[in-house]
């Protein structure tokens, strides 16, 4: 039996302890992991998404305090690097950097350090959360059907995919064509991707 947490309703207590409880576990079919676990990207203060417009994978965009870099989302490869960006931090009204490699004649939007996000539902019904039950550490939750944390079973709705207790988080998100999901803390990135359909 819960016991309230001072400064928490009975319902935000048993919610708060529930996602506590879930151990960490890899997305569902169809996601699979791209980078076995991450990919170490020091001071990552952002990311963003293109399309390769000769494959038309997903691309990755990554700024952080050594440049920028460009990842494949299906295959996890590094297609671009930049270490000396003209415009190395995200800027304007939309928090946009210059693309580089395929994306290059492009501005790339940036979600993390400063501001922006990514999007938190993608086709198919699933939807990513961030949440902070044993602040300042963050849990990314993975859903399907409506299957938030507060309904159904752990791991048949929703499943806790990623526990950030070693870096800040910095983004976390779907690509707009839903079939990369990302996320990003200071020191790395993980990457799921997902076919078509």
């Amino acid at each position: 039996m819960s016991t309230t947490t001072p400064g928490l309703s009975p319902y935000q207590t048993a919610l708060r302890e529930r996602v506590l409880a879930a151990p960490q576990v890899d997305p569902p079919t169809p996601w699979r992991s791209v980078f076995q676990p991450y990919a170490a990207v020091g001071g990552l203060l952002g990311i963003g998404f293109g399309v390769d417009p000769r494959s038309g994978h997903d691309l990755v965009m990554v700024v952080s305090s050594d440049g920028h870099g460009l990842f494949d989302a299906v295959s996890g490869e590094k297609i671009a690097r930049d270490r000396d960006p003209e415009d190395d931090i995200p800027d304007g009204a939309d928090l946009s950097c210059p693309g580089l490699g395929p994306l290059t004649g492009r501005r790339v939007r940036i979600a993390g350090l400063y501001g922006g996000g990514l999007h938190a539902t993608a086709h198919g019904g699933w939807n990513v959360d961030a949440v902070a039950p044993a602040w300042p550490n963050h849990r990314v939750l993975l859903a399907t059907d409506g299957g938030a944390p507060y309904r159904g079973p752990h791991g048949e709705t929703w499943w806790h995919v990623f526990d950030a207790t070693w870096s800040e988080l910095r983004a976390v998100g779907f690509s707009p064509s839903g079939r990369t999901l990302a996320v990003a803390t200071s020191s790395d990135l993980s990457l799921w991707t997902r076919a078509e359909g």
